[in-house]
């Protein structure tokens, strides 16, 4: 059995996202203050998870986020950030840095719903859920190959009469709907983690990839969640957490539990400073 657990977070605000400005791809603005204290939050809350991989998008506004979480981490502060274009925002085309409700317009005249609309030069929604598609079958080859190497590690030990490692799965948001519970020093006798992933990425692009786990490959959802929040973009810095099993080391059909989606109760303090 082959397991993983992901973390994907969104990045922090900038000003564009506070005015409803659109950014996609080619607008590539930095975090606000706002953003920065958002994002230092979301480092607190993940402060003690062991993350084995961080991958980010290569946008600034994602990078900093990442950077920003790593650094208050207790673990893996020298960690490196991966960038990876596939974790782009989605593309725009003519309507980046325009208002939000120019491309409601657009849609509108076109006779479409916002959501699903493509103004001229953007991508489609099938075009991100590919590129979410393609990021997420490497994460699985990724974990498949990281157990295969474990495996003869632990048979490379048993050969020379040394005693085996544990190998314990890591689940750093146990009960993460009644309440936090994070692996520290609990785990401090695990010496092989399975790997544990933070992803930071954009709004737009992370509803498109969490219809295509529920939608396409069958995703278990909290019995709490409510269907509006599928649909909901992350709020700025919005944490949500997968556990994915890949039962014989199939990457074609993944078994994927929700803990939670877009939680953002650690941005309760930063809020009550915006007030």
């Amino acid at each position: 059995m082959v397991r993983f657990t992901l973390t994907i977070v969104r990045h922090g605000e900038t000003r564009y996202n506070k005015d409803k400005i659109l950014q996609g791809q080619g607008v590539d603005e930095p975090l606000s203050a706002t953003g920065f204290r958002q994002a230092d939050a979301a480092g607190i809350f993940l402060s003690n998870v062991k993350f084995t991989h961080v991958f980010s998008s290569d946008l600034l506004r994602a990078k900093q986020t990442a950077s920003t979480i790593i650094g208050k981490n207790k673990f893996c502060k020298d960690i490196v950030i991966q960038y990876d274009a596939r974790l782009r925002e989605r593309k725009y085309g003519i309507a980046e840095g325009r208002p939000l409700s120019d491309l409601k317009a657009m849609a509108k005249a076109a006779g479409e719903q916002c959501p699903s609309f493509t103004p001229s030069g953007g991508e489609t929604l099938d075009e991100v859920r590919a590129r979410a598609k393609s990021f997420f079958e490497f994460l699985c080859q990724l974990s498949i190959e990281e157990e295969c190497q474990k495996e003869q590690a632990v048979l490379g030990m048993a050969d020379n009469g040394l005693e085996t490692l544990e190998g314990k799965p890591v689940f750093p948001l146990r009960n993460h709907c009644c309440g936090l519970e994070l692996n520290s020093d609990t785990d401090k006798d695990t010496k092989m983690l399975n790997p544990n992933i933070l992803v930071v990425s954009h709004g737009a692009y992370m509803r498109n990839w969490f219809g295509y786990f529920v939608l396409d490959l069958k995703c278990t959802l909290p019995s709490a969640l409510k269907k509006s929040q599928l649909s909901s973009v992350s709020p700025n810095t919005g944490v949500s957490h997968f556990i994915i099993n890949l039962g014989n080391g199939d990457v074609m059909k993944p078994e994927i539990s929700c803990i939670c989606l877009n939680r953002d109760d650690h941005l309760a303090d930063v809020n009550t400073e915006n007030v």
